[in-house]
């Protein structure tokens, strides 16, 4: 578990550390690999899952906001456990949070969605950019982890987060 004093800011695209509570937009390093993370329905029930826009820009996306598991943290460090939600009300009537859904039965990778009880995630530095990754080592310090960075799966068409294959590296714009 890394410690505060050893784990630097996030930064986005402006240099500023991700703090608490503040909207960002998730999107990807090169906007040739489609726009950023939002939600988007999945086989058109209940949940919503997070999912990559086709085309790049922030229109029609849903901003997030990242919550330190860290309680009096407010700034969002590398490699440390957060809670992170988007900022939208859907006719899911539930929470916008992110969690680790169930496996993709073709692939084995797991799904991201939102509502329940939310998960744990963390971001680790790759180069200029960044990866997603589920590893709450800090929430559940004892636990035997399946880690993973976050990609995308193209499902009929549907582009999906989903741990268990290849990392998309992310940046992060101050909404």
């Amino acid at each position: 578990q890394p410690s505060d004093d050893l784990s630097p800011p996030v930064l986005d695209t402006n240099g500023q550390a991700l703090q608490r509570g503040l909207e960002y937009y998730i999107l990807p390093e090169d906007n040739a690999t489609g726009g950023g993370l939002t939600l988007v329905e999945r086989n058109d029930s209940c949940p919503l899952y997070v999912g990559q826009k086709e085309t790049s820009g922030s229109e029609g996306l849903f901003p997030v906001t990242f919550s330190p598991f860290v309680g009096e943290e407010n700034i969002v460090r590398e490699s440390h456990d957060f809670i992170v939600t988007f900022s939208a009300f859907t006719t899911c009537i539930q929470s916008t949070a992110w969690r680790v859904g169930e496996s993709d039965p073709k692939t084995g990778r797991r799904f991201i969605v939102t509502g329940g009880v939310p998960g744990f995630f963390r971001i680790d530095r790759n180069g200029t950019s960044y990866n997603l990754g589920w590893c709450p080592s800090m929430a559940c310090p004892n636990c035997r982890l399946r880690c993973g960075f976050a990609g995308i799966l193209i499902e009929n068409g549907k582009r999906l987060l989903a741990l268990d294959g290849p990392a998309l590296p992310f940046v992060f714009k101050r909404a």
